[in-house]
């Protein structure tokens, strides 16, 4: 299983109905093959004044991409989706290790090849979840003309 994991500074993509990219965040790394996605917040000065600092965010688990209209990549949905906005888990406390390896460095986004027990952990918080609510749209979502901007909190 691949597993993309990325930092976040803002709520808002995917939207509550589970539609990663449906304001082209992330643009052309959801091109990439992967299977889930955990978003976790990062620990910068933006992620901080949204609340999201350190925290897991979201987990999509079983990945569904479809073309998103003027994006840089598809929007993806996901079998089993959830999304905690400014109250998920403390990250560090949940994978110290993966934590301390995405916060050690300059890595924005990663993609994990095999899962180890931190990251089967994490993913296992989604596996009753609910399908994403954007699943077998009729018509592609376009994107924003603006792309990836700050979103408000919720």
């Amino acid at each position: 299983m691949r597993v993309l994991i990325y930092k976040r500074t803002h709520n808002g993509d995917p939207d509550r109905l589970g539609r990663f990219g449906i304001h082209d965040c992330m643009g052309s790394v959801r091109n990439h093959e992967f299977d889930a996605v955990i978003g976790v917040g990062g620990i910068g000065a933006e992620a901080q004044a949204n609340s999201i600092d350190g925290q897991i965010n979201w987990i999509g688990v079983g990945v569904h991409k479809a073309p998103l209209r003027g994006g840089r990549g598809p929007i993806i949905t996901f079998d089993h989706f959830v999304e905690y906005g400014i109250d998920g888990p403390d990250f560090r406390s949940v994978a110290p290790q993966l934590a301390n390896q995405i916060y050690g460095g300059r890595v924005r986004h990663q993609i994990l090849d095999g899962v180890d027990d931190e990251v089967k952990l994490i993913l296992s918080m989604a596996e009753d979840a609910p399908p994403s609510g954007g699943r077998g749209q009729q018509r592609r979502p376009k994107a924003k003309p603006n792309g990836c901007q700050k979103r408000p909190k919720y």
